[in-house]
């Protein structure tokens, strides 16, 4: 029964994906006149589970001593065998379903031979022939354009090799040896750089969005492999060349943007462009030839015969679905409904994406649930102004060199009852932020209603008694810019107002203070 439902799906997935695939014709680019380029693009990505994929071993950080987090298995000594680390297996299905792919009943492990020194076992067990997910659509953020999902796929990463070419010599550290990848491997459907980027950055928020891997390109977790052709306007599609290994969004767009200048200057002088795998050299901004497609070796693939068929039952795969985490694109349109601006998801939105993601799929607590906490039975757009202004604000001054946000102290109660002292005009504006600063430089939990009353910043209620008494010492103590405002230079009020605001430590309301100073200052 699965089998056949799976099939029915998989078969209207293809004609719907072909039908998106069929809108999407060569583009024109100033940059190339006369050109169209087609992008395709296989992501590698870590997953980030506490455990390597056929191994108990835990996954290395990036400052763990080289090779100290290497088990016999991954260090490939006769006898050990592979055992799949189910985690790994659900944080993959996690992503295959936010992609939209169907989800495979049977699938199987390939071994992939060739000799390289990281790769202790002169194969890699991967699910190329026979991967777990199929046929998805990836929704570009800023493009809004579909991009296919061929297939996704669970496979073993490799060791490191470091080479230091003063001595000559290249280390090999394994303690990255057997930690699970995920392949997505997309249909070449992108026209541009600019879209690869954009394919990038969105598959990166998806899947920390669902926990399933950090998308750390600077620390290794998150690597592509760009397929890139190029063609006349109206002609067939050109011979595509790889280029392997980029480890940035922004080298990736250069390196692509050199490759298709490259392969029109090929086609400009009347040759051919030859099939061939490329790598980027990053000091150069420029690709450069690696082997040729007769050059390709031959990997040899044949069934890992120490593993047996992956089985996803219909049941599996409806719990893992049922218990996804809100999608980016979900989450985006719930807070612009909320009338939030694009700005303010925006950063909320980015906050969430640069955060660490937790291990095995722990949900992670970030500034759009914080957001969501603070807004209960509030103005919105009041409390995300406070967070993503002055809370971003204060702790960017005091924690610049990381994400501001994950050592955020100050919690959902304190903001909440903050935001409601400047709403109901207990404390002014400027006082709720003087309130917030001490609480995020003094690692205060004290309360802000409490805090208020000790730094004595709540709103003056003496009718305007007070306030009249700071305005009039805000006049003595200027006189040149009284002068200025008398004379017609009105905007120098605003400087008065910032000494009145000063004397009353921002307990005066600043509409009613320019007010009384408007009335003191210009109707005489």
């Amino acid at each position: 029964m699965f089998g056949h439902v799976g099939h029915r799906f998989h078969l209207l997935k293809r004609w719907k994906t072909r039908h998106i695939h069929s809108l999407r014709p060569l583009v024109p680019d100033s940059r190339w006149p006369g050109y169209g380029v087609v992008v395709g693009i296989e992501v590698h990505a870590q997953i980030k589970s506490r455990q390597k994929l056929f191994s108990n071993t835990r996954n290395a950080e990036p400052d763990d001593p080289p090779n100290t987090l290497v088990s016999p298995y991954d260090a490939a000594f006769p006898g050990t065998l592979p055992k799949l680390n189910p985690v790994c297996v659900e944080l993959g299905v996690r992503a295959a379903l936010a992609l939209g792919c169907v989800i495979q009943p049977r699938s199987a492990f390939d071994r992939k031979h060739y000799f390289y020194s990281d790769l202790p076992t002169g194969y890699q067990i991967t699910q190329h022939y026979a991967p777990f997910a199929t046929d998805g659509v990836l929704q570009l953020t800023k493009s809004d354009i579909p991009v296919r999902i061929t297939q996704v796929q669970l496979e073993q990463d490799t060791g490191k090799s470091m080479t230091d070419r003063r001595r000559r010599i290249t280390s090999v550290d394994l303690n990255r040896a057997g930690a699970g990848l995920m392949e997505i491997v997309s249909e070449p459907d992108i026209r541009s750089p600019e879209e690869a980027a954009d394919y990038v950055r969105t598959l990166q928020a998806l899947l920390r969005s669902v926990g399933s891997s950090d998308g750390n390109m600077e620390a290794g977790s998150l690597r592509c492999d760009v397929n890139v052709s190029v063609s006349k306007l109206g002609e067939r599609f050109g011979t595509r060349c790889e280029i392997k290994n980029l480890n940035s969004v922004r080298f990736m767009t250069i390196a692509i943007v050199h490759e298709i200048r490259r392969q029109v200057a090929v086609l400009e002088a009347g040759g051919s462009v030859l099939q061939e795998t490329r790598g980027f050299d990053e000091e150069k901004a420029e690709t450069y030839a690696l082997r040729s497609k007769e050059d390709a070796p031959d990997y040899r693939y044949m069934p890992d015969p120490n593993l047996p068929p992956l089985l996803l039952g219909e049941e599996y795969v409806f719990r893992v679905k049922k218990e996804l985490p809100p999608l980016p694109n979900v989450t985006r349109a719930r807070l612009l409904a909320l009338g939030l601006s694009e700005r303010d998801v925006d950063v909320l939105m980015t906050i969430d994406a640069d955060i660490d993601t937790e291990y095995d799929g722990t949900a992670k607590r970030g500034a759009v649930a914080y957001f969501d906490e603070v807004s209960q039975g509030r103005n919105p757009k009041t409390a995300v102004n406070w967070i993503t202004n002055e809370l971003l604000g204060q702790l960017t001054l005091k924690y610049p060199s990381k994400n501001p946000f994950q050592a955020n102290k100050v919690s959902v109660a304190q903001m909440s009852e903050l935001v409601d002292l400047v709403s109901s005009k207990m404390i002014t504006g400027p006082a709720g932020k003087t309130i917030l600063r001490y609480i995020i430089n003094n690692d205060s939990s004290g309360m802000p209603a409490a805090l208020a009353q000790e730094l004595s910043l709540l709103a003056v209620d003496d009718g305007d008694t007070s306030l009249k008494q700071w305005c009039e010492e805000a006049i003595q103590a200027l006189p040149a810019e009284v002068t200025a405002i008398r004379r017609g230079n009105v905007n120098v009020i605003n400087k008065v107002l910032g000494r009145v605001m000063k004397l009353s430590r921002g307990t005066a309301d600043a509409k009613t203070a320019k007010a009384m100073l408007e009335n003191i200052l210009l109707s005489k």
